[in-house]
């Protein structure tokens, strides 16, 4: 029987997907509609992970797929950015924020055919937390965008100003974002070496 914990990751996975079809949709709506359902998947985050260790429910296809959902909800969200030319997400940095999160991925299907669960490193959950931040401060900036266009009168001014101020937080933070992504990759390849040299070798015959 499946825990509740892993039904929530799940349910995760199931929510990046519909925030990323609301992201698509070019209506101020839409989007603000997406804004909750990243702050709802976001936060089940925190939850299945508490609810595993309180409840001794922990699992290997949690250990798994937890992070794994984490990047699926967070590249859903760039994806969806990078074509909102209001926004200009650099592309680039997207590019190697997937990079990363494929590369360690793969790393963690080498450990789990060794027979091992790859623990989260404390700069793996900053990155993440990095991510996430930069992924709300985005939909921060969009709603903003799209509420300058909904509101009239002096609302609507100040919202046009705060965007204007804001336009180029959405670029600088993608980036920054990229690079603590791969200062992580850094710190993962470094303490799990052993284990990539042996999964590219053959073993030796004695």
């Amino acid at each position: 029987m499946m825990t509740l914990a892993n039904k929530i990751t799940l349910t995760r996975a199931a929510l990046s997907i519909v925030m990323f079809l609301f992201i698509l949709m070019p209506f101020g709506w839409a989007r603000m509609v997406a804004t909750l359902i990243f702050i709802v998947a976001a936060s089940t985050d925190w939850v299945d992970g508490k609810i595993a260790r309180e409840t001794n429910t922990i699992t290997p296809f949690g250990a798994i797929v937890d992070p794994f959902v984490d990047k699926i909800l967070v590249a859903a969200a760039f994806f969806a950015f990078v074509g909102i030319k209001e926004l200009d997400i650099p592309i680039w940095a997207v590019f190697f924020i997937l990079l990363r999160e494929l590369m360690i991925s793969t790393l963690r299907v080498i450990a789990a055919l060794e027979g091992k669960v790859m623990a989260a490193e404390r700069w793996g959950k900053f990155k993440t937390v990095i991510q996430m931040s930069a992924v709300g401060t985005i939909f921060f900036v969009l709603d903003v965008y799209h509420l300058s266009h909904l509101l009239t009168g002096s609302a609507k001014t100040v919202c046009m100003m705060t965007f204007i101020t804001l336009q180029k937080v959405p670029y600088a933070i993608t980036a920054i974002a990229a690079v603590i992504t791969w200062i992580s990759a850094i710190s993962y390849l470094k303490n799990n070496w052993d284990l990539l040299k042996k999964s590219w070798s053959l073993p030796v015959c004695k």
